[in-house]
């Protein structure tokens, strides 16, 4: 993380721009150098090492969530081939826990960026808003798991979720009028009254667990 006279410097840096301690940064540290087997950066190859990850029916998703340029804040879209430390903290900072003692602004901040996260996660052709095909998708990997639920049932659990998206979002459609999907704005209002907060968080004592999105 720098030689032994910037790590303090650094190290404020890093936790003023992600919200983690000084202590959650260095366990992050090294749980990164574990991932990335002391290498400078990581590649996707290196989250199969996380047991976890392994039998998360989104496992594709998560990991790819971490190499998306939307997540990493740049300005450019698409995805990275590797990430360093600093890249790393940010993904990671989006499963950062609520603090008891944020005010309203920065609570309805914190969601948003959690929001924005999992939105990010449905939106894999980064157009800006989730199609049916999209959200198919993620149901059928979300129900992949349950060996007694067929794939059109999953698929009409999609349409249905689609069908309620539309009516929360847009209200009552013509016969003719066409729901394209769902916007960031959309998805907020889909969200309203669930609590996010406490269900996308890391667990930053257990050295074998890094991601939990439910």
């Amino acid at each position: 993380m720098g030689s032994a006279h910037s790590v303090p410097a650094e190290m404020r840096e890093l936790a003023d721009r992600t919200g983690f301690t000084s202590e959650q940064i260095e366990h992050l540290h090294r749980r990164f150098k574990q991932l990335s087997q002391d290498q400078l950066t990581i590649r996707k190859e290196n989250f199969d090492s996380i047991p976890d990850l392994e039998f998360n029916p989104i496992r594709g998703k998560i990991v790819h969530a971490f190499f998306d340029k939307r997540n990493l804040r740049q300005e450019s879209d698409g995805l990275v081939d590797e990430i360093n430390f600093e890249d790393f903290l940010t993904i990671m900072s989006y499963f950062r826990p609520i603090e008891m003692n944020m005010d309203e602004e920065q609570l309805d901040r914190f969601r948003k960026e959690k929001l924005k996260f999992l939105f990010h996660m449905y939106d894999s052709d980064h157009d800006g808003k989730i199609t049916l095909q999209e959200y198919r998708n993620v149901v059928e990997e979300l129900l992949s798991g349950n060996p007694h639920l067929e794939k059109e049932s999953a698929r009409s659990i999609a349409d249905g979720a689609m069908m309620e998206a539309a009516s929360i979002c847009v209200g009552q459609m013509g016969p003719d009028q066409v729901y394209e999907g769902i916007t960031f704005e959309d998805f907020l209002k889909m969200w309203q009254g669930i609590d996010i907060e406490t269900k996308m968080h890391v667990r930053f004592l257990n050295m074998e667990t890094i991601a939990h999105c439910y």
